[in-house]
């Protein structure tokens, strides 16, 4: 794979710097440099499963709840089976903190070889966990053990990923961070594509008894693959401080490094809320617009195929045309559709209709978060960039991502309006709107 050049300089969050990241052409301590393509697929393949299990636990909730926190309301079996889901994310700063800072200081690729290792652990709990009618309390707990061991490693991928991604071609930035959220794009695909096979294919009581754990088995296959691809990487050498001593990059961060996490963290807001709201949407047409199972799940697969081949075209772009020039007029028509968009599909009540609105907000969501991951990588410099990344993404994806299927079925529940998640989405669009104006004022990214 050719990356072609571009004239974009590096910006002011990278200049001046006390090292430098090695690019594409420079290899480390003799290692014979490795394709673009090689390293792409070594960052994002534990990005992608990540995600896939992330998807899938949000689309099967409903099975999850009835085995896990059984109860005469299946309303309270899925807010149980969505709070269990955002639990785990309070988890995941704490994970970008310990484990950002390990990549940092030991090198990326064993950071990322440490991830992938505790996401295989997590998913299997998953797929082999009698329910709550076999092992009763120890059923429910073991299912958050499960996504706590999940949540802390999915908390050291995205920065150790993202830096790797980045530091292939510092010329390239916007394209080659564009596949950290293709590959979320990728995961949440194949898990459309699961489900709505699954659920076409086996009665509601197959699901319910043994159907739901066939993804995470499937995830368990992938994972061993993913760590014998990441031993063969190059490494990506940590930086010292003068005299060799290694650095602090935790220490680095909340010393000097606040104001860019508030911008990168601030900017993934409304990306991230709107990433779990088409998560939830299947679960939304189900029951809050009678839809069948199975068309509901399949319109999930048509934002899937445009987050994992679109963001990286915008990715291109964005190179060529700036970052911010594409980011704020797609958060601008985001903060304004939003609200008409589910208005529409309330009224409406179809498929189609269900499928225009996914697709819009796919787009919407390819436009943005394409050249998101190198905009919140210039938030921080090289120094402790996986960590500053790590932390303000997973710090983010706690306040505006995790909780949002469980924010927005109980909005929907207590305000009797089914277009409340709208509302709440057009909310954080404000707050977004407002880290990317910080990010051109204060770090000067275009």
């Amino acid at each position: 794979m050719t990356i072609p050049q571009q004239k974009n300089q590096p910006s002011p969050a990278q200049t001046g710097l006390a090292h430098s990241i090695p690019n594409q052409s420079s290899s480390s301590q003799g290692e014979a440099p490795q394709s673009a393509t090689r390293g792409i697929i070594a960052a994002t393949i534990g990005n992608a499963l990540e995600w896939f299990d992330i998807a899938i636990y949000a689309l099967l909730a409903i099975y999850i709840g009835r085995n896990f926190f059984p109860s005469d309301d299946p309303g309270v079996e899925l807010i149980q089976a969505f709070a269990v889901f955002g639990v785990s994310y309070l988890i995941r700063p704490l994970g970008g903190l310990v484990l950002g800072s390990f990549a940092d200081r030991h090198g990326l690729k064993k950071g990322l070889s440490v991830t992938i290792r505790l996401m295989v652990l997590g998913t299997a709990l998953l797929a082999f966990m009698p329910n709550y009618g076999t092992i009763g309390i120890l059923a429910p707990i073991g299912i958050v053990l499960a996504r706590l061991i999940q949540g802390f490693s999915a908390g050291g991928e995205f920065g150790a990923a993202t830096a790797y991604l980045i530091a292939q071609n510092s010329k390239r930035k916007g394209f080659l961070g564009s596949f950290q959220f293709a590959s979320q794009g990728l995961g949440g695909l194949i898990a459309a594509i699961f489900v709505a096979v699954l659920t076409t294919v086996l009665t509601d009581a197959q699901m319910t008894e043994w159907g739901w754990r066939i993804p995470f088995l499937f995830g368990l296959l992938v994972g061993p693959a993913g760590f014998l691809i990441r031993k063969e990487m190059r490494e990506v050498p940590a930086p010292t401080d003068a005299g060799g001593k290694k650095h602090s990059p935790i220490k680095e961060v909340f010393a000097t490094q606040k104001t860019g996490m508030l911008i990168a963290g601030g900017a993934l807001a409304v990306s991230t809320a709107l990433n779990f709201i088409l998560q939830y949407m299947p679960t939304f047409a189900i029951k809050q617009l009678g839809l069948e199972p199975g068309i509901s799940f399949t319109s999930l697969i048509i934002t899937g195929v445009i987050l994992t081949f679109g963001t990286p075209l915008v990715g291109h772009l964005s190179d060529k045309f700036g970052r911010l020039a594409i980011m704020v007029p797609t958060v601008i028509v985001l903060l304004l559709a939003v609200v008409p968009l589910f208005m529409w599909v309330i009224s409406a009540r179809s498929f189609l209709v269900l499928a225009l609105v996914m697709t819009v907000l796919g787009l919407l969501k390819a436009a943005y978060f394409g050249a998101l991951p190198s905009v919140m990588s210039d938030s921080f410099d090289t120094r402790a960039r996986a960590t500053g990344l790590s932390f303000s993404y997973n710090t983010a994806v706690v306040a505006f991502g995790g909780f949002t299927p469980m924010i927005a079925t109980y909005l929907v529940q207590q305000t009797g309006q089914a277009v409340a998640p709208g509302y709440y989405l057009a909310v954080i669009a404000l707050i977004s709107l407002a880290a990317l104006a910080a990010g051109v004022k204060l770090r000067g990214i275009r």
